[in-house]
């Protein structure tokens, strides 16, 4: 049956100046797995991705409702960071997931994408025009991104990726506690969003307490 649907996409740094990181942000995702997948209104409304990249980008998990998972694929340290080639990416894995879930006449929200980096990108003349391909005004399905910065991450380039909030990790968040609140979010949003605002806006709602978090307004495709 048709449904009112929120893609989210979880993007990750799998560089190796992100090995530090690693094994916690696996630990984020499996909480994140655990908090929407165990949830049946929530994981009917939404549907999940994961992306890694390095030098390349791969979707590690395709787009899914998260109880049909078992687990995910664990992040695993490559050579370079690539942001040209992660948005270049997550543009077309959007634009392909929205047109297919809007054939099955469901209901699609902006997407929400949550970037985790230590925000020093190997190309850094040339990711530019794949990220404004990526939140070009002009395309409806273009995602409301969270941008998240780890470690000793540039807080410019952090900052001009997110489209929502920008915030960095010197600010008290790790990064599995990050990806764990964003979780918590979502939950709650599509819970109590089930009801819909009265001009047809879906609201997720951050908890107040983690710093640098507002609401975010996801309009529909």
């Amino acid at each position: 049956m048709p449904e009112q649907i929120l893609p989210f996409y979880v993007v990750c740094d799998q560089s190796y100046s992100m090995a530090d990181h690693l094994d916690a942000l696996n630990d984020g995702l499996a909480d994140l797995h655990n908090a929407v997948g165990t949830d049946p209104v929530v994981a009917d409304k939404t549907r999940f991705c994961l992306i890694g990249f390095s030098g390349t980008a791969e979707i590690l998990q395709p787009l899914c409702r998260l109880s049909d998972v078992v687990s995910l694929v664990g992040l695993t340290t490559q050579a370079a960071t690539s942001f040209g080639a992660v948005f270049t990416l997550l543009r077309e894995t959007i634009e392909r997931d929205v047109d297919m879930l809007k054939a099955d006449a469901h209901r699609v929200y902006r997407p929400a994408v949550f970037f985790l980096s230590d925000g020093h990108p190997t190309d850094p003349t040339s990711w530019q025009a794949a990220y404004e391909r990526l939140v070009d005004p002009g395309w409806s399905a273009r995602p409301n991104i969270i941008s998240f910065g780890i470690g000793d991450a540039d807080a410019p380039t952090i900052g001009r990726i997110g489209t929502f909030q920008a915030y960095m990790s010197q600010g008290g968040v790790s990064p599995a506690a990050a990806l764990h609140t964003f979780a918590r979010a979502l939950t709650m949003s599509v819970v109590s969003s089930g009801r819909v605002t009265a001009d047809g806006d879906l609201v997720l709602r951050v908890p107040q307490r983690v710093a640098g978090f507002t609401a975010l307004q996801i309009d529909p495709v």
